[in-house]
């Protein structure tokens, strides 16, 4: 009894939230799930989830945030090995994450990033041009911005921009948009040849999902910060977009540069499965002792092809 109440002590713990073990706020989560008075009276695991049951605690939805959790935590520790041999090889790695607005970018971004030294992680997010950066090249900005040696960027959109949202938003003009276009494959290219390693997302979301995204940032004061005059504009636009989005896929997509397509309409998924995705693609020392799975769920992530079905 005094093991499996000690198991018990766990998952509770588990399922009381992701915060580090031990921390006052862990603590604190852990007596509003349960008493622990009461634990110790707990002999069985039928018993345990009678208990969580009663208290109206979703079991079904505790189990699998536990299970996201720890698989999370196991790709972060591949992230780490990565990371330190990108750092011993004076290696530059650059992955894009691009997609509609809503569609989770973001927070696919801080679990990346969340255990990594900042000191050679970094993401990159620009704001609008400058009047200066309007006149200049426009892939200079960018290039600024691009990994030195030894470092992995993170970024939160990229040059991909006018690809998409500047036409739309007619932020550009057609020339502009037109030049892009033919610049970028080989732009690309010569990262490609200086070795550069580049590894392109679209995180791909419903137009109902979007809205309903939309509507939660409304309504929560911890996510009102995302709201933006475009976020209003992406519905009314959303074909527009849409043939926008397919144009760069057809003219952007080459073998040393694919597009890899992460459906997120189930952000937690789309997390684990584009974490897994980096993995596959890059080399790093004591890859072969992972101790999960480093092949991506081809339902979830997929190269992009002309025939797959988008959802968006």
């Amino acid at each position: 009894m005094g093991v499996f109440v000690s198991e018990a002590s766990n998952v509770v713990e588990d399922l009381a939230g992701s915060v580090e073990p031990k921390s006052p706020k862990r603590e604190a989560k852990l007596k509003q799930v349960i008493d622990p008075g009461e634990l110790q009276k707990i002999t069985t695991k039928d018993g345990l989830l009678a208990v969580l049951r009663q208290r109206r605690y979703n079991v079904k939805k505790a189990l699998t945030t536990l299970e996201y959790e720890n698989e999370l935590e196991r790709l972060q520790i591949e992230l780490v090995k990565l990371q330190r041999s990108v750092q011993l090889e004076g290696r530059r790695v650059a992955i894009l994450f691009e997609g509609r607005d809503a569609a989770g970018k973001g927070g696919a971004i801080r679990r990346f990033i969340e255990h990594l030294n900042p000191r050679t992680a970094r993401v990159v997010a620009l704001p609008k041009p400058t009047e200066v950066q309007k006149g200049q090249w426009y892939f200079q900005r960018y290039v600024e911005a691009l990994p030195n040696p030894g470092e992995i960027c993170f970024f939160d959109r990229s040059w991909y921009n006018r690809a998409v949202v500047e036409p739309v938003m007619s932020f550009c003009t057609p020339e502009d948009y037109g030049r892009f276009m033919q610049q970028v494959p080989e732009f690309e290219h010569m990262l490609y040849e200086d070795g550069v390693e580049l590894v392109k997302f679209w995180f791909s979301i419903s137009k109902s999902e979007q809205a309903k995204r939309f509507e939660s940032r409304k309504v929560n004061p911890l996510k009102q910060w995302k709201i933006s005059p475009v976020d209003e504009e992406a519905q009314a636009h959303w074909d527009i977009y849409t043939h926008y989005k397919e144009e760069m896929f057809s003219k952007t997509h080459t073998s040393f540069s694919p597009w890899a397509i992460v459906k997120a309409n189930n952000k937690k998924r789309a997390r684990l499965e584009s974490i897994r995705h980096v993995l596959s693609r890059l080399a790093y020392n004591g890859k072969g002792d992972s101790d999960t799975s480093l092949h991506p769920d081809p339902s979830v992530v997929t190269r992009f092809h002309r025939s797959h079905k988008q959802i968006d």
